[in-house]
């Protein structure tokens, strides 16, 4: 037991990460590059971006698998960890960052609309948990899922994401009593903190006063958050807001908030 300890630790620790290529799976990414971790990055669609990103973790002196998977296909999420245990061998966070953001108004969402987003946003990181358990368990190792606020608010421009993103905060919970003791699962619920793409400054501000902080934040603040669930070994089975109390909601019933 003692040996094996020692082979783990003495290695080089791996991180996978979903949706690694752009916007805050990139910066996830990187920050775990800077911490020391050989990557796979999993991207779609965004082949130049995540050879951007390659580049940039090599840079840092960290390895790089890329792995191009459409998560709603259930073969490619397989693809995806069969990297990490070909490649490394090993296996210790994983970060599903990867997601699919739609907005349709609710009475338009059929059952391939439905299907599709759930797919991508529920389906895929109990997959990709699923096929990693092994290498998780060996390395003792934790898993961050990314929801966001519509997990706790009622979002009815984004009905079938939102519905996606509650389900997800849900199977965290399942999958940390499941995998519990030996692999953590946590998530975290970025608030503003990355304006979405084609959105006009005025309404990004709008955003901002809707915050108790009275401002957005940043992708740092994520990755902040990222790491410290990845080192508090006594932290499982929560979903940590990063969202400037926005979640706390009006400070009364009469407001202009």
């Amino acid at each position: 037991m003692t040996d094996e300890k020692s082979h783990w630790e003495d290695s080089t620790p791996v991180a996978l990460v979903t949706g690694g290529a752009v916007r805050i799976g990139r910066a996830v990414a990187l920050a775990l590059a800077e911490a020391g971790y050989d990557l796979v990055v999993g991207y779609r669609s965004s082949a130049q971006e995540a050879r951007e990103t390659k580049r940039s973790i090599e840079e840092l002196g960290r390895s790089c698998v890329l792995v191009k998977a459409d998560l709603s296909d259930a073969a490619a999420v397989d693809a995806l960890v069969d990297a990490a245990r070909q490649r490394f061998g090993r296996l210790d966070v994983v970060v599903n960052s990867a997601s699919s953001f739609r907005s349709v108004p609710l009475t338009e969402v059929d059952a391939d609309e439905w299907d599709a987003v759930m797919a991508v946003n529920v389906r895929a990181p109990h997959l990709v948990v699923r096929a990693a358990a092994d290498l998780l368990r060996d390395s003792a190792g934790s898993v961050v899922n990314m929801v966001d606020l519509s997990a706790f608010q009622a979002w009815t421009q984004y009905p079938h994401h939102a519905v996606s993103k509650a389900a997800l905060a849900h199977l965290t919970r399942v999958q940390a009593r499941a995998l519990a003791p030996r692999v953590r699962v946590n998530a975290i619920a970025p608030g503003a903190v990355l304006a979405p793409d084609g959105w006009p400054a005025e309404q990004w501000e709008k955003v901002a006063r809707r915050a108790v902080l009275r401002r957005t934040g940043s992708p740092d603040d994520v990755v902040n958050a990222l790491l410290y669930l990845i080192r508090a070994e006594f932290v499982t089975g929560h979903v940590l807001p990063v969202d400037g109390g926005r979640l706390l909601g009006p400070t009364g019933p009469i407001t202009d908030e």
